[in-house]
């Protein structure tokens, strides 16, 4: 596998070239951490944010799941790891 594929592949089977997927994913990193960071003063304070981080989780979600139109079969191989790792 070439270097370029390696950067490219995904990008192509989720419709997207390297600059439109990192600008989605460092959309999505942006939020998550918003997400997180009322997540964590909800738990020490639980009278603020009650719902800001399950609804921006959705929202994620609609964009990325929902909304999103793929090309290719599952990730395979040593990259597979990777993407389920966090599950």
């Amino acid at each position: 596998m070439t270097i370029v594929k390696l950067f490219t592949d995904h990008p192509a089977a989720v419709n997207e070239s390297y600059v439109e997927h990192m600008e989605m994913s460092g959309t999505f990193a942006f939020w998550l951490l918003v997400a997180g960071l009322c997540a964590l003063v909800h738990a020490v304070f639980p009278f603020l944010f009650e719902k800001t981080g399950s609804r921006i989780i959705t929202k994620l979600h609609d964009r990325m799941v929902t909304n999103r139109i793929r090309n290719a079969a599952p990730i395979s191989g040593p990259h597979q790891a990777l993407d389920s790792a966090a599950l």
